[in-house]
């Protein structure tokens, strides 16, 4: 089942799936710091878009993020294999009870992947819950801020047509339903 919402003239949609399988011009993967995969929605997507965004992150890290890309920061790559034309890759920040900036990094991780996309010419675009899984964020607190996010971004700046979130379980979803119910229906 697929819950929607209206912003702007977009439409955000709350899916449970698999974010490889999204039918996006852009799909945003919650790398780390290396862009050589890892686990998670990283390794899925390494692994389902092929070698060719494994070669685009390592000339990244080449030519402009030697010492790997800074938490927050978004870069883009081609989708491989994917069905996707690029993935967007940003580096969420680890839970650390709070109080040490992992809110504003968080955020920033939506924002500058969607200044990417509007650079790209992105219409359409899919996110995973970025940082819930091994970076302990609490989904929650990481889904508030990614969804006050998105609604700032599509009210203030006009391009999108469909923002995808794709939660990974039921319980997730359910979670962000939830979320979604008090940021998204509100002005």
């Amino acid at each position: 089942m697929v819950k929607m919402y209206k912003l702007a003239k977009a439409t955000v949609e709350l899916v449970e799936g698999d974010i490889t399988e999204q039918d996006t011009e852009a799909i945003v993967n919650a790398a780390n710091r290396t862009l050589m995969g890892g686990g998670g929605v990283d390794g899925a997507i390494h692994r389902r878009g092929g070698i060719r965004i494994l070669e685009e992150c390592r000339r990244i890290r080449r030519e402009l993020w030697p010492d790997g890309l800074p938490t927050g920061k978004a870069v883009a790559t081609t989708a491989g294999d994917l069905r996707s034309k690029f993935v967007i890759h940003t580096v969420g920040p680890m839970w650390q009870g709070g109080a040490r900036g992992e809110a504003n990094l968080l955020q920033d991780c939506y924002w500058n992947s969607l200044l990417l996309a509007s650079e790209l010419g992105v219409r359409t675009i899919a996110f995973p819950a970025i940082s819930t899984g091994a970076y302990g964020y609490p989904l929650r607190e990481a889904a508030a801020i990614a969804l006050r996010t998105v609604k700032k971004f599509l009210v203030e700046r006009d391009f999108l047509d469909r923002v995808v979130f794709v939660l990974f379980t039921a319980s997730d979803l359910a979670a962000y339903e939830k979320v979604a119910e008090d940021i998204l229906t509100t002005t």
